[in-house]
């Protein structure tokens, strides 16, 4: 087989074609999932309805390209390019309106994101999949088999550099308009370059309406009503969505459309979210408060509650965050100084985190979330053997949990505290809310034997100057779940998901200390659906 020196390499019109589409095709899968979890969650339902929308159009597209094939040429695969950059402006302008009228639609939860991925993304993807056959009929390759094998070769180099690219340069340093700007440029210029040099008069004018149409929708006001309040920042992390939303006096961190941390902007020592006080149930439970030194979070969305331990206990709190842009936004909006001696900050996953170190923790508070969801790697029997080995001897976890304290949307929760159970010799259960809603639930687990009644710790809770008030807390405690049919969660089995499914749908109540209830989202509320 004959050879060409690489720098010696020209590609065809069509080589080019496959390549860009091959680009775009990916790098739009990789950006639907940025698009879409802020509305409906990052689950394996999103992530997997994306995987599946995508492949039947592209496999359509196949198919039809296949057969029409016969008469291809570059000028239809210009206009097919083109038609392709034009759905691209409807996906930047219209998507947050696609969103929210989808999501209205009465679905089962784990099906509720189809329609919308469906109606984004299944046109453009199945109009790229018509490139590939028609390069292959358009190739001077002699044979079938070579023919194909080339173009989708060049396919595949295409859809590996959109993947790497979206991933690792473009979500990182642009927002989601800009980089679907940059993928509907690129389709309008290889549909140019497909006509060069004779390019005619309606091509080029069509051309240029369609670089408009695209500038209009990247600059345009979105077609979208924010309910939450006056965003104040927002930005694309390598890792989730960012806004900073202020609301009258109350200012929160939206992550994915969750919110993740607030603070009263006139009174910045108020525990906006009720669970947020739970998380000083520990110095409870610690022989003596004292005698709590080091304190970990994992999880620092807007360091309201590292920086409150740091304020009001003589201990040092390291800080596990893998975002380092919430780090950051942390530090311009709530207030969090980035030279403090009693702060240490570490851009990491909790787990890695635990498994490099030899420090040693009194408390450790797992406050780390991706939308309504606990990562996996973060619940299992392995992990908390970890943590009960960076505890100290009388250590204590504190977990918080979304999920109902009963019913079907228990699950999770059973599940968690059996997990927890099987490792710490005791655990207790705190509730948020009086509703059996999703809920905020605290589980404390202690690395000793403690055996605390309501009343030990009505009795601390007077006896000790914490500058918290927990008895709220107590009142709240709950009895032991009935645990037997819930499985022991283990790195080997995924099974997080379908515990969590029963919550798809079902109204997540944050209390707020106001004593008002806070549903997170729309006033019909659901895990996984609208957040406005």
């Amino acid at each position: 087989m004959e050879l060409r020196p690489v720098a010696g390499y020209r590609p065809t019109k069509p080589e080019l074609a496959v390549f860009v589409s091959g680009i775009t095709s990916m790098g739009l899968e990789i950006l639907a999932v940025r698009i879409v979890a802020p509305q409906f969650g990052s689950h394996i339902y999103t992530v997997g309805g994306i995987l599946t929308v995508f492949l039947i159009a592209l496999s359509l597209g196949y198919w039809q390209g296949g057969k029409r094939a016969g008469g291809a040429s570059n000028r239809e695969m210009s206009w097919i390019m083109l038609a392709t950059a034009v759905y691209v402006a409807v996906v930047i302008y219209a998507s947050d309106l696609l969103l929210t009228y989808t999501s209205t639609l009465a679905l089962p939860p784990r099906y509720a994101s189809l329609p919308a991925v469906i109606l984004l993304f299944g046109p453009p993807t199945y109009l790229l999949g018509f490139i590939s056959p028609y390069a292959a009929e358009l190739s001077h390759k002699q044979g079938t088999g070579e023919a194909s094998g080339h173009v989708y070769a060049l396919g595949t180099i295409g859809s590996i550099v959109g993947a790497a690219a979206t991933t690792f340069v473009l979500i990182p340093a642009l927002s989601v308009d800009a980089i679907g700007l940059l993928f509907g440029g690129a389709l309008v210029g290889t549909a140019v370059a497909l006509l060069a040099p004779d390019l005619t008069r309606r091509s080029a004018v069509s051309s240029v309406l369609v670089v408009l149409l695209l500038v209009g929708a990247a600059g345009a006001t979105p077609v979208d009503v924010d309910y939450r309040g006056d965003v104040v920042s927002e930005t694309q992390t390598p890792h989730q969505q960012l806004e900073i939303v202020d609301d009258g006096t109350e200012r929160t961190m939206y992550l994915d459309g969750a919110r993740h941390s607030a603070m009263d902007l006139e009174d910045p020592e108020r525990h906006v979210f009720t669970y947020t006080k739970y998380f000083h149930l520990p110095m409870l439970m610690a022989d003596d408060p004292d005698d709590v030194d080091r304190v970990l979070f994992v999880g620092g969305g807007g360091y309201t509650g590292p920086q409150d331990f740091a304020d009001r206990y003589d201990a040092h709190v390291d800080v596990v965050e893998i975002d380092p842009e919430v780090t950051a936004a942390a530090e311009a909006y709530f207030g969090l100084e980035p030279d403090r001696e009693d702060i240490s900050i570490y851009e990491a996953d909790g787990r890695q985190f635990l498994e490099g170190t030899n420090d040693t923790y009194d408390v450790i508070v797992l406050d780390a979330y991706k939308q309504d969801q606990v990562p996996f790697h973060l619940t299992t029997v392995e992990f908390m053997e970890l943590a009960t080995e960076r505890l100290a001897d009388d250590g204590v976890l504190h977990a918080n949990v979304i999920s109902s304290p009963s019913g079907p949307a228990a699950e999770f929760y059973h599940a968690q505290h059996r997990t927890m159970a099987s490792v710490f010799p005791d655990t207790y259960s705190f509730r948020t809310a009086d509703s059996s809603a999703v809920q905020n639930i605290q589980v404390v687990a202690t690395n000793e034997p403690t055996g605390f009644s309501d009343a030990d710790l009505a009795e601390r809770n007077d006896a000790r100057d914490l500058g918290v008030d927990l008895e709220g807390a107590i009142d709240n405690r709950m009895a032991d779940p009935d645990t037997e049919d819930a499985p022991v969660l283990r790195d080997d089995r995924g099974e997080v998901d379908s515990l969590l499914d029963p919550m798809l749908g079902q109204r997540y109540v944050i209390e707020e200390t106001d004593g008002e209830p806070y549903d997170d989202a729309t006033e019909t509320a659901v895990i996984g659906e609208e957040r406005s």
